[in-house]
This record gives structure tokens, sequence and C-alpha cells, in this order.
């Protein structure tokens, strides 16, 4: 019985803590969640429960409970670290994100590779989202320079784009290889959410703050519901096509991923905090280690 407890509170810590890492990373434009998913080894784990709640919904709930409230603390808790970071240190911290990606390709390879090359319609199947990602990563939505100020300003049409903004980015956070922030970049809205996630922490300390409260529900309560609609409506198709198509949409994980590493390489964001020959260096240092700890990670999944 003993060993029983200590097995399930292991088995929530680890959930806990893999929430923590998706919530942490969905703050940075660019990395899906869906990748860092894979890389934990929960993404199936994650649809199954969702998809079938119902059929073992104990279970399911405690998998879940655990993931979300580590998500939440990950968005809230590191949204400040996360833009202090990007703002000061934006050039290694961007390559350590990227690292991740780079080294979670090979395991995703030898997962789908079939017995000698690959034939000339698994290529186009990869070749198809890198396509795609070449030309998302050309576009560039137009930013709020100043979201204290354009929070004051929100209307009903902007919440209704906000809602449809949070479908399409829920959409794309399922899919691996595509961001949920990096959507909300080309939407203009990115600066807009982290703002609001990072100013819960000020309403947490004052609570009898109505108009922070409103002004965060604003942003937030839109989005949030189409967020969730969003995901659910995307997690039954992609678990729909591992069932009938596993190898396919594996393919096409396999070129979100690569198409990721172009699209981030290019946004402004890599650069914004300027670069030296130091930062070159700690850069090419975390780099390698976001590399190292996605590769061994998928690779124990495999």
């Amino acid at each position: 019985m003993k060993k029983y407890v200590t097995d399930k509170t292991t088995e929530h810590i680890r959930n806990f803590l893999n929430g923590l890492a998706l919530g942490i990373t969905e703050i940075v434009p660019g990395i899906s969640g869906g990748t860092v998913a894979i890389i934990l080894g929960v993404y199936q784990e994650i649809i199954e429960a969702v998809n079938h709640f119902t059929e073992d919904w104990r279970k399911h709930l405690r998998f879940l409970f655990a993931l979300l409230l580590g998500s939440a603390v990950g968005l809230i808790t590191f949204s400040t670290i996360i833009n202090y970071l990007l703002a000061n240190y934006s050039f290694p911290t961007m390559l350590f994100f990227i690292g991740l990606i780079v080294g979670v390709i090979p395991p995703i390879y030898f997962k789908v590779k079939s017995p000698g090359r690959f034939k000339l319609n698994e290529i186009a199947w990869i070749m198809l989202p890198v396509s795609v990602l070449l030309v998302v990563s050309e576009l560039q939505g137009v930013s709020i320079t100043n979201p204290a100020e354009a929070i004051s300003n929100i209307d009903v049409p902007f919440m209704v784009f906000t809602f449809f903004a949070g479908i399409i980015a829920a959409m794309a956070l399922v899919v691996p290889g595509v961001s949920g922030s990096f959507i909300l970049l080309l939407f203009g809205l990115y600066p807009l959410v982290t703002y609001c996630l990072s100013s819960i922490r000020y309403l947490l300390a004052d609570i009898t703050n109505i108009r922070l409260m409103l002004d965060i529900c604003k942003v937030l309560l839109p989005l949030g519901v189409g967020v969730i609609i969003g995901a659910l409506s995307m997690m039954r198709l992609i678990e729909k096509l591992l069932k009938n198509h596993y190898k396919t949409t594996y393919l096409v994980i396999l070129g979100l991923l690569i198409g990721s590493v172009y699209a981030l390489s290019k946004a402004p964001i890599l650069f914004q905090s300027g670069v030296s020959a130091m930062i070159v260096i700690i850069g090419s240092v975390t780099f390698l280690l976001g590399c190292v700890i996605s590769f061994k990670l998928g690779m124990k999944q495999m």
C-alpha cells in the first residue's frame, strides 16, 4: 500500500513538472506545445485523456489536473522570467529552444523511417509543412507596442477577434512544430497576452483590484474559451490521423519540426537584445544543451 501511494505521488509530481515545462515553453513565440509534449513523451497520452475522458475519468482527471496545474503555474510564474530573458538575453534563450527542436528531429526520423530511402510521396509529406512554415516565417503581424494603454481601449469586436485568434492558436498549439504563441505574434496579440499573464501576480497580491481583474478578463477570457474549443477540435482530428494514418501524420510532424527551426531562426525576437562574441559563445552552449536534452528524452520515448 505504501509503495502504491509513493508511486502515485511520483506520477503526480512528474505530470506537474511536465505541465510546468509545457506552460513555460508556450510563452515563447515559435516553441510548440505539441513538440514539447512529444519530447516529454506525453503527447499521445494528452490526446487520449481528453478524447476518452469519460472512459476512465478518475485516471484521466488525475493526469490532466496535475498537467494543467503545472501549465498554469508555468504560464503565470515564468511569464515575467521568460520575458526578461527574451528582452535581455534573447539570442542564447532562443537558441536553447531551437536546440530543443533540433534534438527531437532524429528520434522522430527514426520513428518513421522505412527500410532504405524515403519514398517520393513520403518526402512530399515532409516538404509540404516545411514549405508552409517557410511562408509563415516571412509574415509579421502588427504588434501592440503599449499593452497597458491598449488594454483599456478593448471593445467587443476586439474580444471577438481575440476569441477566434484563440481557436487558431490552440489548433497550432496541439500540432507539433507549430507554435500557438507564434500565431498570437502574427495576429499582433502576443505582447497584450503576455502582459495580462504577468499581471496576474499583481491581481493575486491585491484581489480587490476590480479594474485590473476586468482588464485581464477582457483578454484572457475570450482567448481561453477559444483555446479550449480549438484544442478539443484539433485533438479529435489528430487522434483519428494517428489511428488511421500514423506514419503520414508523423511525416508531417517531422516536416513541421524542420520548418519551425527555420521559422525561429528568422524571428526578429532572436536578435532583439543584441549579439556579441560572448553572447554567440553562450548561445552555442545553450543550443547544444537544448539538443542533448531533447535528444535524450526523445530517444527514451522510442
